[in-house]
């Protein structure tokens, strides 16, 4: 198995929304603000070389949006791309064989669909798209408060693509957020935990490594900056569910050193953890190709 970190770019968004009821006096100091109080958040996602396939988790932001919708996300002129990343590791969207989507909000699943002459198709031509049917129904019918997250002409085409494959999940998983395999076809290493606080069903995978664990945060873990239980963000659907869901795998992810890998974390790839004076913390910081 080869692991490959993958750059789709950097985006703003407030940080007041991004930390939640912590101060800007304490939250300013982790991820500093501009004038406009928006803090920079990497789109970071993971390629995964693996039994003959080549799995993509998540696609960040994408690029067929008009200039207005960007505008609100101070994406940067010169910016990594998600095809311009996989071209540095000599890979192109036709090799993609398998995209695994956390979830369904525009800055994880955004580059999964392009627009070619006017038509929206997959971006990855060969992939099996992957979600899970408590989520998508969530998302094509989704709440006033998260409806601006769930953009249409990211998740239509998906479906219609017939490409989109649902993972089937055992009897009360969705309530406990536990494990369920991903369907062998995609790889014999990777599981899924399933978290509800964020969004209804998001979908953590959880990668076997070298002998050790490296789970995919997606938006549970935005960031280093978000270990401390109180840091949750207001985008956060259930928040008290995030609270709780938190406490509980970071007492895991310590107790069998799990790696974690951040998707938002602006600097930081990944971590493991360790338990002081204040409750369970980062232990060390390192990057993907140095585990």
């Amino acid at each position: 198995m080869k692991l490959y970190t993958i750059n789709a770019g950097y985006f703003k968004l407030d940080g007041g929304a991004m930390f939640g009821v912590v101060p800007k006096s304490i939250w300013n100091k982790l991820n500093p603000a501009d004038e406009n109080n928006m803090c920079t958040w990497a789109l970071r996602c993971l390629l995964i070389e693996d039994e003959g396939k080549l799995v993509l988790i998540d696609t960040g932001m994408g690029n067929k949006q008009d200039a207005k919708f960007f505008s609100h996300y101070h994406i940067p002129e010169e910016d990594d791309t998600l095809e311009g990343s996989l071209a540095i590791l000599g890979f192109a969207p036709e090799d993609i064989t398998d995209v695994i989507l956390t979830h369904l909000h525009f800055d994880h699943c955004g580059g999964a669909i392009i627009e070619e002459d006017e038509k929206l198709m997959p971006a990855f031509p060969n992939a099996t798209y992957w979600s899970n049917q408590h989520h998508w129904q969530w998302a094509l019918y989704p709440n006033a408060r998260e409806k601006a997250s769930f953009l249409k002409e990211n998740i239509l085409p998906i479906a219609s693509s017939g490409m989109l494959q649902m993972v089937e999940f055992e009897h009360g998983e969705m309530e406990n957020s536990l494990l369920a395999n991903v369907p062998s076809e995609i790889s014999n290493n990777i599981s899924f935990r399933i978290t509800n606080g964020h969004t209804k069903a998001m979908m953590l995978p959880q990668i076997l490594y070298k002998g050790r664990t490296i789970v995919y945060m997606a938006d549970l873990l935005p960031s280093v900056a978000h270990i401390p239980l109180p840091y949750v963000m207001a985008y956060d659907m259930f928040p008290l569910l995030t609270l709780d869901e938190k406490k509980s795998f970071l007492q895991e992810a310590l107790d069998n050193n799990y790696i974690l890998y951040f998707e938002h974390d602006p600097e930081n790839e990944c971590c493991t953890l360790q338990q002081t004076e204040k409750g369970i913390r980062v232990k060390d910081i390192f990057k993907l190709g140095e585990i």
